[in-house]
């Protein structure tokens, strides 16, 4: 009989104690045994590490200064042990059976390196909502090399609580740069992963995502704004640490321009990403960029027209 995968499950949390220990419990629960929890506190100010403490030598718990979601993903998978790494945000929940389907997949081929899954979106109390950020999805194996390798941005991948990783593929990829000015952004992870492996889309809800006032990126009424700078970071950090895929970094930072563009940001970080990134390219590069800003306002545009010509013709009905 062969050894069971050991499997690690990276819970990263910041000032979440009302949802902590719900995290913690969903990966406890799990029908697969052969884990590791390792939680790991951005420095929280609220009661959260008294609430990590109490679990005592069921988890492995680190205590950081705040750095952001990049520095946790590099900070928990430095110190874990498993075959395969599973994330998973403090205020989501892990449903039982999780890890058991992600392991089958895993098992299936040593080809796939990655495994993303469907999520069901909840409120604080988890309730069921009536939308979902995973429409259509169909189990099946994937591969986006070429297409990222091209500068296509590859269909609607899931958020952090649905990315699981083998560990061979993810020493390609961490350790990450890292920013306060970026708290939160799984961007880079998925995007270089699909990249760098064929992996597999399981339509499997098999994550609770929490939808509430406190989401980071979810609700925020500077939602635009804040996608803007995780693609603009996304695209210089792929720029530097994966020149192969200069093309994609292009694509990403482009579409970051454009979102800034239309937000009307002007702030300091933004602009100092914007110019570091148009040093390192030529000018040829620099022209595609444009086209590209420009084919996105565009279709922005039209989208906004379309929206409301449907709006105006059911006021009329």
């Amino acid at each position: 009989m062969k050894d069971q995968l050991l499997v690690s499950i990276v819970i990263a949390n910041y000032n979440y104690e009302k949802f902590i220990g719900d995290a913690i419990d969903s990966a406890l629960k799990q029908t697969y045994q052969n884990i590791e929890i390792i939680v790991v506190d951005d420095g929280s100010k609220d009661k959260s590490r008294e609430i990590i403490t109490n679990y005592g030598e069921k988890i492995l718990p680190i205590f950081k200064e705040n750095g952001g979601q990049p520095s946790n993903y590099n900070t928990g998978f430095a110190a874990s042990r498993g075959d395969i790494i599973c994330f998973l945000d403090s205020d989501d929940v892990f449903l039982p059976n999780k890890i058991a389907d992600i392991v089958k997949i895993f098992e299936s081929s040593e080809e796939i390196g990655w495994c993303f899954h469907s999520i069901k979106l909840v409120d604080e109390n988890c309730n069921p909502l009536n939308f979902t950020t995973t429409n259509n999805y169909i189990s099946h194996e994937c591969d986006f090399r070429k297409i990222i390798k091209a500068g296509k941005i590859p269909p609607c991948l899931p958020p952090s609580s649905a990315l699981c990783f083998r560990r061979s593929l993810l020493e390609k990829i961490l350790p990450m740069p890292t920013t306060k000015k970026m708290p939160g952004s799984d961007h880079y992870v998925k995007f270089m992963a699909s990249g760098l492996s064929k992996g597999f889309i399981l339509k499997n809800d098999l994550t609770l995502q929490r939808i509430h006032n406190s989401n980071m990126g979810t609700l925020r009424k500077d939602k635009k704004h804040m996608q803007a700078r995780e693609y603009l970071f996304t695209g210089l950090w792929i720029k530097q640490e994966f020149p192969q895929f200069s093309k994609f970094a292009n694509k990403i930072f482009a579409v970051g321009m454009c979102w800034n563009q239309q937000t009307g940001n002007n702030d300091l970080e933004n602009s100092v990403i914007t110019q570091t990134y148009l040093n390192s390219i030529f000018w040829h590069e620099k022209i595609k960029l444009q086209c590209i800003i420009m084919y996105y306002y565009l279709q922005d545009i039209k989208n906004q027209f379309l929206s409301n010509l449907m709006i105006q013709k059911q006021y009329q009905g």
